[in-house]
């Protein structure tokens, strides 16, 4: 197990508090699977977490661990000291808004892959025409090639943003391999890891959701 961290986190317990705080109430493995460490790792990183009474575990079938008011606190702060200490406000401002032109393509492209319309009338895609939904693959691709260079700046910018193209690109990989719940119906889908990514340039340059 790690040394107890401090209520201002860094490293690997940073990661996993910042995982919990972009992707909300987890459990081991989703956690594992957002920060690439092992679960084992993370495991002992939320223990440490929880004992500086920066998380807490709810126990059960549908149980998982959640930010305290004073993990979310922690974050914030840590997260604010990160991005001024590597000098990236400017470019990772400078990529939120390029993320937010192709933000709202994503959603559409959700839109399509979940409904899709007949004779005037919207209904539920049911995923039995393969043609339409290779017609709608095509588009995400298209689209994840324009998000490509998105993801290098924010990369290059701070080093934990480089998690992200590489789950993008394996959720399509995926869906684009017959695993069609990686659009975006999946804990680990295109959409969530887009959701995720866009929580976190919120977080990391202070922007509340509105």
């Amino acid at each position: 197990m790690t040394q107890p961290v401090s209520s201002r986190p860094t490293g690997a317990d940073l990661l996993v508090l910042h995982a919990l705080r972009c992707g909300g109430f987890s459990g081991r493995a989703a956690v594992a699977a957002v920060t690439g460490l092992s679960e084992s790792d993370v495991e002992s990183e939320l223990i440490d977490l929880a004992v500086a009474g920066l998380v807490t575990h709810t126990a059960g079938d549908f149980g998982g661990w959640g930010l305290t008011e004073a993990g979310r606190a922690a974050d914030a702060e840590r997260i604010a000291d990160e991005l001024e200490a590597a000098g990236s406000r400017e470019a990772v401002t400078a990529a939120f808004e390029r993320f937010l032109v192709l933000n709202p393509e994503l959603l559409d492209l959700c839109t399509a892959w979940q409904m899709r319309s007949a004779d005037g009338a919207m209904s539920m895609n049911d995923h039995t025409d393969p043609a339409y939904d290779a017609q709608v693959l095509n588009r995400f691709v298209e689209f994840h090639q324009r998000a490509e260079p998105v993801c290098a700046e924010l990369s290059a910018a701070l080093m934990r943003f480089q998690r992200y193209p590489v789950r993008l690109a394996d959720a399509l990989a995926r869906a684009k391999a017959g695993e069609l719940e990686y659009v975006a119906d999946s804990t680990s889908s295109y959409h969530t890891v887009w959701f995720q990514l866009h929580e976190d340039l919120l977080a990391t340059l202070g922007i509340p959701r509105h």
